[in-house]
């Protein structure tokens, strides 16, 4: 097992090392029996979107019963498509992909970044599965007001929201959580015909890649998990403190910059002054909407601000602007700010199926709250503050919890190899979840990318490394040292960019 920290972060005492319960490695002959595919596939392109251009790869549509347990349950129709590898020869073992969210499609996830899996593809196929509720496989979408996705309500609006969203799901919520969804991945494998899946997840991608790793074990090649959830932490409770804390890391750089510094020299307050004005009185800012064109009106508060911030904190091109759009929302022009949350919110309202979403989060995580043991006051200390928690408590009330592994909530112990990624700058899922993670594994490496965010797979020569650690299906050769070349974009000074 080894651990290879980019940066100068401690990582856990070598202690814990001999206290890991492990199973047996899986020796390279030791697979599942491969049978012939009985899943049809034609022709089709996937995408990242609406206007984005496609990607050829053969589509089909896999049935599986709603309720796994009772085969006579109603059926869902999912959607899989397999991007064939380049190669005339494929090696036996794909690579599978599984988005984050909870509630995004892999399909989609995979089209917005193919190319950080282009080394990987040149010997491999590459499967995909848009998860039930997500994408075209059986989508959990309700109609619900822009005020509930922006957790503007309160309590009693967001319940009363929550039921009409329930009314209008098209199927049973409690059969959606990643406990049934790793069964129909499991199925899917036999269904095409592979005996083995190297599997990467990013983000709640990486709970579904541990449990499937957990639940079937000799279906496993290797995995991939960036930007790890580890299964012992409820999200939630957290986010707004690793928000803040990624936030006060960008003060400080700004503040250590000489050309940020100079040009923004009391971000800080002046951020907490801002937060205070719109807290108090919400501005109206009128812009074009960016897909139609049409004028629209925005309503800017603190809260609509902390969201669109913390999503803008998740990668280092988008935090290169965070010093220039505070400054400029200080100054009262709240245009740009304005701008990058109405872009956030219709990216995330297109993502995200709210029913999954709330399926996934109602049963893994909410009734885990207390455990974390975050109290309100620490909450309140943070830009985002309390109202995310408090929005999903309320939506939880009402939302019946879902199917649930009795070992779920426990760090997997397993030897399959594990290649764990981490950003240094990471706003949702630190460098210490992956720490968390690895506890029971026996043979993981972890790279932690400096002054990097939110998902390592498409930054820098990361591509290469994972193409060469799912060929070998072992870490301890690769070269990582490109990766001490990756760097956080520099500061925009004006909207011309960063200082020449």
């Amino acid at each position: 097992m080894r651990n290879l920290p980019l940066t100068n972060r401690m990582h856990l005492p070598a202690l814990l090392l001999a206290l890991l319960v492990t199973v047996p490695a899986l020796s390279q002959d030791d697979t599942q029996a491969v049978a012939a595919p009985t899943l049809a596939l034609e022709d089709c392109r996937i995408r990242a979107g609406e206007g984005y251009p496609g990607i050829k790869a053969r589509c089909g549509t896999f049935t599986r019963p709603e309720d796994p347990a009772n085969p006579a349950s109603a059926t869902l129709e999912l959607f899989v498509a397999v991007v064939p590898a380049l190669s005339l020869e494929p090696d036996a073992d794909p690579l599978v992909p599984i988005a984050g969210g909870p509630g995004q499609a892999s399909t989609e996830f995979y089209a917005s970044v193919a190319t950080a899996f282009e080394a990987v593809r040149r010997t491999r196929d590459i499967v995909l599965l848009d998860q039930r509720g997500t994408g075209r496989s059986a989508p959990m979408t309700c109609e619900v007001d822009e005020g509930f996705i922006e957790a503007r309500f309160s309590r009693e609006e967001t319940i009363a929201q929550t039921e009409l969203c329930l009314e209008d799901l098209p199927h049973d919520p409690r059969f959606f959580t990643t406990s049934v969804a790793v069964q129909d991945l499991e199925a899917l494998r036999i269904a095409l015909g592979y005996g083995q899946f190297n599997v990467y997840g990013i983000s709640y991608g990486t709970r579904v890649a541990q449990h499937f790793m957990r639940r079937y074990p000799a279906s496993t090649r290797s995995v991939i998990l960036d930007g790890v959830v580890p299964p012992q932490i409820a999200l939630g409770p957290g986010i707004a403190i690793e928000a803040q804390n990624t936030l006060d890391a960008i003060f400080d750089r700004c503040g250590e910059n000489t050309d940020c510094n100079e040009r923004f020299p009391n971000l800080r307050n002046e951020f907490s002054a801002l937060k205070a004005r719109l807290a108090q009185q919400p501005v109206s800012v009128q812009l074009p909407h960016p897909r139609t064109g049409e004028p629209e009106v925005v309503q800017l508060g603190d809260q609509d601000m902390a969201g669109a911030l913390r999503l803008l904190s998740y990668h280092p091109s988008s935090v290169a602007l965070m010093p220039l759009l505070i400054d400029q929302a200080v100054k009262e022009n709240y245009l740009p700010l304005a701008a990058q949350f109405m872009m956030i919110s219709e990216s995330m309202s297109d993502a995200l199926n709210i029913g999954m979403h709330n399926a996934v989060v109602c049963t893994e995580d909410a009734p885990y709250f207390a455990g974390e043991n975050i109290t309100v006051e620490a909450l309140e200390a943070t830009y985002i503050g309390p109202l995310q928690l408090e929005a999903l408590d309320a939506i939880c009330s009402v939302w019946p919890q879902g199917v649930l592994d009795d070992d779920f909530k426990a760090p997997v112990a397993s030897d399959i190899p594990v290649l764990l990624l981490s950003g240094e700058a990471d706003p949702i899922t630190p460098p210490a979840y992956a720490d968390l993670a690895a506890v029971d594994l026996g043979n993981f490496t972890h790279l932690t990318g400096a002054k990097q965010g939110h998902g390592q797979a498409p930054r820098g020569c990361m591509p290469k490394i994972i193409g060469e650690f799912v060929a070998a299906a072992d870490a301890s050769s690769l070269q990582t040292d490109c990766l001490e070349r990756l760097h956080a974009m520099p500061f925009f000074l004006d909207f011309s960019g960063p200082a020449p």
